[in-house]
């Protein structure tokens, strides 16, 4: 476990074993999240949303278009709507 020290004016400094760990530069932003046991998670932004274009590209498979990947998505949304549940699927046997 590494103990960082916060100072009167609140400002701690991110140990280096976890800058490094986590690849943290001067500038990268911090995002605290308090659950309710009082745990906090860290979590470093490191990349934009646009830098993750391109990820999941794969060499030779065509592209798909958002018409397609929207009625993906209701067809699927429209299975899961009618999909039983084991609530319903209870329902129905009595």
């Amino acid at each position: 476990m590494t103990i960082a020290t916060l100072t009167s004016k609140g400002q701690t400094t991110v140990p280096r074993e976890i800058r490094e760990r986590l690849g943290l530069e001067p500038g990268d932003q911090l995002h605290f999240t308090l659950l309710p046991n009082g745990t906090v998670v860290m979590r470093a932004k490191k990349r934009s949303l646009a830098s993750l274009a391109g990820l999941l590209h794969v060499p030779g498979r065509r592209a798909v278009s958002l018409a397609r990947m929207k009625d993906a998505v209701a067809e699927a949304a429209a299975a899961r709507a009618h999909a039983p549940t084991p609530r319903r699927a209870r329902a129905k046997r009595r």
